[in-house]
């Protein structure tokens, strides 16, 4: 069975970008969030961002060619911003834990 076809996996990947799609709508309004719902916002962000790399690392491990074609896209696609994914990654915690550190800074 090719890695797309599996019905775990499709429904995986569309949670995984819609969740992801949500968050970014809703963090529009980031700035008005109290303390609780910034911390919140933050952990479901890193929960999307696990869920992530657990299904990309899923398909670099599978010898499926449309798994390891959107692979290549996207290495080619950061390459072309000067990173690879694990630096992706890397940053986007980077991010994320300095957006929890600001929150323990502002009063």
């Amino acid at each position: 069975m090719a890695f797309f076809d599996s019905e775990i996996v499709q429904k995986e990947a569309q949670s995984i970008f819609a969740d992801y799609q949500n968050l970014l709508q809703l963090g529009t309004n980031y700035g008005k969030f109290d303390r609780a719902g910034k911390l919140l916002f933050i952990e479901q962000m890193e929960s999307v961002l696990d869920r992530y790399a657990i299904f990309m690392k899923r398909m670099e491990l599978s010898d499926d060619f449309m798994a390891q074609m959107n692979i290549k896209h996207l290495q080619t696609y950061l390459g072309n911003l000067g990173i690879d994914p694990r630096q992706m990654f890397n940053q986007m915690r980077a991010t994320l834990a300095q957006m929890k550190q600001e929150i323990d800074r502002t009063p």
